[in-house]
């Protein structure tokens, strides 16, 4: 899609992270060097690559550099996220086998809320005048039973021409294990229908589970068009500012992929955004020497969690997307849209600094889900906003600066802030505008410690055996309310926090998934077959990442296999070590690995129950150009701040030190001590100790926990 005319000698070029958030947008340059420079612009709704342009430009105008001096340009992006939670994508059709037209209502037949005789799950993405049946049939072993005939399928393509349909998914039954008669259907249809935007399950996920892979192929075609829409305009903008860079664009696995292949399978993007504040997590928590790490990314719009372990973000493909959450899920179905790729395992709360803050219908406080984003904003903001928020909230506490966010960027009215809350949340209850606050905040805390139970504890982890990382906006003001909730004894505040994200992008490596279902029991696996049937696979990936100008040889190639107790509906995908071939040592290794995940991730094992292979997949990461340095230029108060904080009903409104995160030293210092920053604001409370490490990092430690 973009040009591609970076500077000719690559130790002078930029990389440029941009991350697109529900109420600012970040962009961060790192130069060869590892100096940085960061900007933080509102995000423009109706078309977010404005922001991002914007921001870049701001950037080189400060360094007095042109456009094509940036090398690359990594992007991570919510476009794809947006568009099924507000229910805009393209007019799709599906074209599926004769019979099986309702899948996608039948689903899994599961209901998130069990006692509810109520509950209604969120409507296809395809409606079902538009679901078109083709006869043609071909059983689980891929043999043909009925031969495709084309004639049947000619109704449905008047139908296509008449309805102005803009996106076709193809999945046929059992294509997974013969894709012949969806390869003759896909032809046809991109020969008649050139305009359109077309996904064949088995170019998008060749895998068992009939309602998972139509779901996951109807959500490609789904956003298809407004992905490709998008990425065509930010590389018309960046083209037209005369950045001719090329773009990565953040995969859902932590991993990035050209902005052409994000094109074709945008449903690998779905969750673009949030995923790249936790590979910038396990970068850090490499860097800093962090087994197990919680990320805490809480912004404008929502606040997400996830989990990192052995310096490796956690993937899950049991996720779903929709119904205005996103949550990956083993146990608790049913809310919103299946994605079947791998997700780094994320659980995202409508709960960020612009959610918005009610009396409900039982008279209860209530925070979120839904928020005044960028505009109109919160009411401090004076941006149009009428309805208080967290931000408000944390105003009227004291914790945000009254004054000003990002610089100066965004000027806040306190007045206004204190005046919203009492209004809403403190007249109803007859308290005081402060202890309302409060009250909002300890709300907002518990809407996200759901979140990090989710990743954690309903992972069959212990939260109190992790630190946190937090950032995002208003990440770090939260962090240690829910640290010491969940009896988390640490938290790390990253250097540029509201920025990390961005950073974040800068430290992901392309990578790419192949996956191909060989459904065996393990004592039945013939090893000369599964060594062929990784050999095929390895084939296959090499030719596509070929395709896509990747040279497969300077890939680190690693084999797993999906894993289940027999009569399990769900696997676990376990490394399968394939250094000299794929061997019967090697697979009773990855046995004995299936069934200690297993008792980790539900709490019990049974070494005696036949075990499944399920699927075989190949993950190959190619290495990063570099690794961007830490942020080495950090803040510091010109002269002794302090204004009034109050930190709940136990400690009241105190005189807090307000200072940068350079009057922070190496020796700790007993809390409240509040640290302004361009881009965020830590708050220590009275009963916790700060200090700086070496990387510049902020620790929070608690006197108990």
């Amino acid at each position: 899609m973009t040009g591609s005319n970076p500077p000719d000698d690559p130790n002078r070029g930029y990389r440029i992270g941009a991350d697109i958030g529900g109420t600012f947008t970040d962009v961060v340059l790192v130069t060869p060097d590892g100096r940085s420079a960061t900007r933080k612009v509102s995000s423009t709704v109706d078309d977010y690559s404005v922001g991002i342009v914007s921001g870049i430009e701001e950037i080189l105008a400060e360094l007095g550099e042109p456009g094509s001096t940036i090398r690359e340009i990594v992007h991570g992006t919510t476009v794809a996220t947006n568009v099924i939670l507000e229910n805009k994508g393209a007019r799709t059709a599906l074209i599926t086998t004769a019979g099986f037209r309702d899948v996608l209502e039948l689903r899994r037949l599961r209901i998130p809320e069990l006692f509810s005789l109520e509950y209604t799950p969120p409507p296809p993405l395809v409606r079902r005048r538009y679901r078109l049946e083709v006869s043609e049939r071909i059983d689980a072993n891929g043999v043909v039973l009925t031969p495709l005939d084309m004639a049947s399928a000619d109704a449905g393509f008047e139908r296509i021409a008449e309805e102005g349909i803009e996106a076709i998914a193809i999945c046929l039954l059992n294509s997974y294990r013969n894709f012949d008669h969806e390869s003759q259907l896909a032809e046809v249809v991109r020969r008649k229908f050139p305009n359109l935007f077309v996904s064949v399950s088995s170019e998008v996920l060749p895998e068992i589970r009939e309602y998972e892979r139509t779901s996951t192929t109807v959500i490609n075609s789904y956003v298809g068009p407004t992905v490709a829409n998008y990425l065509r305009s930010l590389s018309s903008q960046l083209q037209s500012a005369q950045i001719g860079a090329p773009i990565r664009i953040m995969q859902s696995n932590g991993g990035v992929m050209s902005d052409a292949a994000a094109a074709m399978k945008p449903s690998h993007i779905i969750e673009s955004g949030p995923a790249a504040g936790v590979v910038g997590g396990a970068y850090l928590a490499r860097q800093a020497g962090i087994d197990n790490l919680i990320t805490f990314d809480m912004g404008g719009t929502t606040a997400k969690a996830s989990m990192v372990e052995a310096g490796e973000p956690t993937l899950t493909t049991e996720y779903e997307v929709g119904a205005g959450i996103s949550l990956s899920s083993r146990l608790v179905k049913g809310r919103g849209h299946a994605l079947k790729l791998p997700v780094i395992d994320i659980a995202e709360v409508g709960a960020g600094g612009g959610s918005i803050v009610r009396i409900d219908s039982g008279g209860a406080l209530k925070v979120g889900p839904d928020s005044a984003g960028a505009f109109p904003g919160p009411v401090c903001y004076e941006t149009g906003g009428v309805d208080p928020t967290v931000t408000d909230a944390n105003v009227t506490l004291g914790f945000i600066n009254p004054q000003a966010l990002a610089g100066g960027v965004i000027t806040l009215n306190r007045d206004k802030a204190i005046e919203s809350i009492q209004k809403t949340a403190a007249e109803p209850f007859k308290i005081s505008a402060l202890d309302a606050a409060h009250g909002v905040y300890e709300i907002a805390n518990v809407s996200m410690i759901r979140a990090i139970k989710a990743v954690t504890t309903y992972r069959g982890r212990d939260p109190r055996e992790f630190a946190m990382l937090a950032f995002g906006g208003s990440g770090p003001i939260h962090a240690a309310g829910i640290a010491r909730s969940l009896g988390i004894r640490t938290v790390i505040v990253p250097p540029a926090p509201g920025l990390f994200s961005a950073f974040g992008l800068l430290t992901a490596a392309p990578a790419y998934r192949f996956v191909q279902t060989l459904f065996r029991k393990v004592d039945n696996v013939d090893i000369e077959q599964l060594d062929n049937a990784f050999a095929r696979l390895r084939r296959t990936a090499a030719e596509s990442l070929r395709e896509q100008d990747q040279d497969p040889d300077l890939g680190a190639w690693t084999a797993l296999a999906d894993l289940r107790y027999s009569g399990q509906g769900y696997e676990l995908s376990i490394n399968f070590s394939d250094d000299g071939g794929i061997t019967s040592e090697g697979l009773l290794q990855t046995v004995k690995r299936f069934h200690e995940e297993h008792d980790r991730t539900y709490g019990h094992r049974s070494d005696d129950e036949p075990v499944e292979l399920v699927n075989i997949r190949y993950l190959v990461v190619f290495p990063s150009e570099e690794q961007p340095a830490s942020v080495t230029e950090i803040a510091r108060t010109n002269a002794e701040a302090k204004r009034d904080a109050y930190f709940g009903p136990d400690h009241g409104l105190l005189s807090t030190p307000v200072v940068g995160r350079a009057d922070i030293g190496a020796h700790p210092t007993v809390g409240p001590i509040i640290v302004d920053e361009y881009d965020a604001t830590t708050v220590v409370p009275p009963d916790a100790w700060i200090h700086r490490d070496e990387l510049n990092n902020l620790i929070l430690t608690f006197e108990e926990a």
